[in-house]
């Protein structure tokens, strides 16, 4: 976010009760939340509460998976690495170019259609 919304992301932060941390990279401000724990318990109820309706549901539901996969320790074997990986390949941009490198043989996951993209309730 922008400088000029530092306070919003502030208010967002202690929104879910002070987790995560403010970053700034140039003019720019950032909430992440890298502890796995945290993502599971809090910002994952939280969208399940108030889901995305856009395609970037779609995004949200394979993130999901994955972190439930890590939280099942999945992520320590080959396979489980593979296929998130493959869930990856599915989600915004694709591979970096780092990973393609990594794992030329990665087959992309279907990524979820999401057909209802109405707002269930204005309030």
């Amino acid at each position: 976010m922008h400088n000029k919304d530092l306070d919003l992301l502030k208010f967002i932060q202690a929104y879910f009760q002070g987790k995560g941390s403010i970053c700034k990279v140039k003019d720019c401000f950032s909430l992440r939340i890298c502890s796995l724990e945290q993502i599971y318990t809090t910002i994952i109820p939280h969208i399940d509460n108030y889901p995305l309706i856009t395609q970037k549901h779609a995004d949200y539901l394979l993130f999901k998976k994955v972190i439930i996969m890590m939280r099942h320790k999945e992520h320590l074997t080959q396979e489980g690495l593979d296929k998130i990986v493959a869930i990856k390949s599915s989600i915004n941009l694709g591979l970096s170019d780092e990973l393609r490198v990594a794992f030329p043989n990665v087959v992309t996951v279907n990524r979820p259609q999401i057909e209802n993209q109405k707002i269930p309730h204005p309030q």
